[in-house]
């Protein structure tokens, strides 16, 4: 027997979420034998992103039955069946959340449809409700709302037992009855960190590190960590005990440093540390008449003058950046083979396409790259001595800033190789670039 659930909630911090509308149809594999579908009352607002997107808004909510006055409604109508649900950690979480405010443990085994359709239609464009139910040719309606979306899962689930002729897949993606909720170690763990950019170090049992992380948002991303249901967030789930973190305040340095502690410490989820992080490269040539064209190359090695790109596609565009930033002479792109305008002399041309390699590269660059610090008043700072990395640290006071003994004493040294050049590199083209100052300018 098959309970199938849908559950609008009102959004806002994790497990502070409330149920605002719910629907669930009795399913014994053939057909509904029985139904529940109710807006609740869910005591406390719903975020605005949410009534958008719903069209359920406060108003609606406020002669609708509270959860404790149907809590015992969805008690009978999933008894003794599979809750089955379209990201189903999710659905399945709010729902344990509401019956623990009552002090009553409510545990189900669970289906996901997502897990069910990557298997049995893995070449789906998209795995997202909507867009895998349209290309399915499944009609639907109410999108968003409880009785649209479970009506939806419903038709997907029936076409998804159907492909699963063996029987297998159904049995190896249930889940226990406490999947997609955190256990109370994994809480603890998530409630003492922080909401800050940095980098993340997930431990096994004995103390080794199994995982390194970056991220904008530590608490978020290990969070996703313990509630996703990927093979790799399976994994973590099961063996990490501890997580310790570190505060960067900048992204980049964040990058920095997972790229290179992974390849120092070696934990075995992360992939492999001796990875090209680039494809592409682009760098100057001069052709018989004199110009220089830049060249767009496939390689594994990134030499001093070139810049890498982890794709063709971003290489393009850098390309086309550059080309509109310092009106580039069609010329200059490699591929074009056009004549050079009239008024574009070698030496004028050239110059054009100097001053962006010099913007954009760091060869042979004495800089210090500053960023977002950890807290207000500091910046993080990274120094590039004759265009390698030499090491990140926190300042607070300007004159620190251009004074390179004083930065190489308080930093903390990093090895700079092709790749951290490629990360510094892509970074520097980013719109939101950081901040740099040359220490050694040109006159």
């Amino acid at each position: 027997m098959y309970a199938i659930l849908d559950i609008e909630s009102t959004g806002g911090k994790y497990n502070e979420e409330g149920i605002m509308e719910i629907a669930i149809y009795r399913f014994d594999g053939h057909q509904v034998v029985d139904q529940f579908i109710c807006l609740v009352n869910p005591e406390r607002e719903i975020q605005p992103f949410v009534s958008k997107l719903t069209g359920i808004n406060n108003k609606m909510l406020r002669s609708a039955p509270k959860f404790h006055e149907v809590a015992k409604r969805i008690v009978e109508i999933t008894e003794n069946a599979i809750i089955v649900a379209h990201n189903a950690q999710f659905d399945y979480r709010i729902l344990r959340t509401e019956f623990r405010r009552l002090g009553y443990d409510y545990q189900r085994k669970t289906l996901c449809t997502v897990d069910l359709s990557k298997q049995l239609i893995p070449d789906a464009e998209s795995h997202s409700l909507g867009k895998l139910v349209r290309s399915l040719g499944i009609a639907t309606s109410d999108r968003h709302r409880a009785n649209g979306d479970a009506q939806a899962t419903l038709k997907l689930f029936k076409l998804l037992l159907g492909k699963d002729t063996d029987k297998k897949i159904i049995t190896e993606v249930m889940r226990e009855e406490t999947h997609g909720e955190l256990s109370p170690n994994q809480l603890d763990i998530v409630l003492n960190l922080p909401s800050e950019t940095g980098v993340y170090y997930m431990y096994d049992k004995d103390g080794a590190i199994i995982f390194i992380g970056k991220t904008k948002n530590i608490k978020k991303r290990v969070n996703q960590h313990f509630t996703n249901v990927g093979s790799l967030a399976r994994k973590l789930q099961k063996e990490t005990k501890k997580v310790a973190f570190e505060a960067t305040g900048s992204e980049l340095v964040a990058v920095l440093k997972e790229y290179l502690e992974s390849f120092k410490n070696k934990p075995k989820y992360n992939n492999n540390p001796r990875k090209k992080l680039f494809s592409h490269i682009i760098g100057p040539e001069q052709n018989e008449s004199g110009y220089i064209t830049l060249k767009i190359e496939k390689s594994r090695f990134l030499k001093p003058d070139k810049m890498g790109f982890n794709g063709l596609a971003s290489a393009k565009s850098f390309l086309d950046k550059i080309r509109s930033e310092f009106e580039l002479c069609p010329c200059s792109i490699d591929g074009n083979n056009l004549t050079p305008d009239e008024n574009e002399t070698a030496e004028k041309c050239n110059a054009k396409i100097l001053s962006a390699l010099e913007k954009y590269n760091i060869l042979d660059k004495d800089m210090v790259i500053l960023d977002r610090g950890r807290q207000t008043g500091e910046r993080s700072f990274i120094l590039i001595k004759s265009g390698v990395l030499q090491g990140y640290g926190h300042v607070e006071l300007n004159y620190q800033i251009n004074n390179i003994p004083i930065l190489e004493s308080i930093m903390t040294p990093m090895s700079g190789d092709e790749n951290t050049t490629f990360i510094i590199q892509s970074f520097l083209r980013k719109s939101n670039a950081p901040k740099t100052i040359a220490l050694n300018p040109k006159p």
